[in-house]
């Protein structure tokens, strides 16, 4: 698998198998993930890397193939969390999470 477009994305990136092994971050995440192993993590389980009741979670997101969307605040600075099923040919190839930076303000516009 390559994540060639994600590399130097501004956010980390974290794509994982059906399982939950984790098959690649880009280069935010494995900075993000550091003190956790960094890009060692690639080849374990992402559950691992969850405490409770977080784990749960992502367990159930691989077993229903659901979204998960929510906002963090961390050390000051809030993110925006997407995790989502992925595919590939119409078949669940795994979970790729995003974690993004969020402005203490943001414009919301509503389109028509």
């Amino acid at each position: 698998m390559s994540l060639d477009w994600v590399k130097e994305f501004p956010g980390k990136v974290t794509v994982s198998d059906p399982a939950g092994i984790i098959l690649e971050m880009n280069d935010q995440a494995a900075e993000g993930y550091a003190a956790q192993g960094g890009r060692k993590l690639i080849g374990t389980n992402m559950l691992d890397c969850h405490p409770e009741p977080a784990r749960t979670k992502v367990a159930e997101l691989l077993a229903t193939r659901q979204t998960n969307v929510y906002t963090i605040e961390k050390h000051g600075a809030k993110k925006w969390v997407y995790q989502a099923p992925w595919y590939e040919n119409g078949e669940f190839r795994g979970l790729v999470e995003f974690v993004l930076p969020v402005p203490a303000e943001i414009p919301h516009f509503v389109r028509k």
